[in-house]
């Protein structure tokens, strides 16, 4: 289980905001984008997050456009997970198709608080903030622990693909 400080941020944070606009015909390397993750919003953010860092927002986070460098551009700047009130549902797919969790529980989204510790146990649907409040979420379906477990669906594809060839 990994510990990652909390970057809070409101509702409707939208793809355009998460992965400037002005970038998306650009050719990138997923380490590029990550550079430009959330510039507009908070310039700091790509030069401080950390390996393992929460993303925890409000309602509709990722609506806006169907980009999927926003979901890449978090994932490649070390965020270990976003938790949020609601997200946009193709924001939801593209993160899970990424490699990027992200876990619905309004809960723990308004009551963490910005620069706290946050750690997460996927297996058994939890969030521990601080060592001592504990949040608890549905359990992920296999199928969706797979995809994340390989780094994403194209990963995931390949693994599973390659384990019926070798049968």
């Amino acid at each position: 289980m990994k510990k990652g400080r909390a970057w809070k941020y409101g509702d409707d944070v939208n793809t355009d905001v998460i992965f400037p606009g002005k970038y998306t015909y650009a050719v990138m390397e997923p380490e590029e984008m990550a550079s430009h993750a959330l510039e507009d919003l908070d310039p700091d953010f790509a030069n401080r997050v950390q390996q393992g860092d929460v993303i925890v927002a409000g309602k509709n986070f990722g609506c806006g456009s169907s980009r999927e460098q926003a979901a890449t551009c978090l994932k490649y700047a070390g965020i270990q997970a976003v938790i949020a009130k609601s997200f946009a549902r193709i924001f939801y797919r593209n993160s899970i198709n990424q490699g990027l969790p992200v876990i619905q529980s309004v809960e723990a989204a308004e009551s963490i608080q910005q620069g706290e510790e946050v750690a997460i146990n996927f297996q058994t649907g939890e969030i521990f903030v601080e060592n001592k409040n504990v949040f608890s979420f549905p359990s992920l379906p296999d199928s969706v622990l797979g995809i994340l477990e390989a780094g994403g669906l194209i990963p995931y594809t390949k693994k599973k693909l390659s384990e019926k060839r070798s049968f």
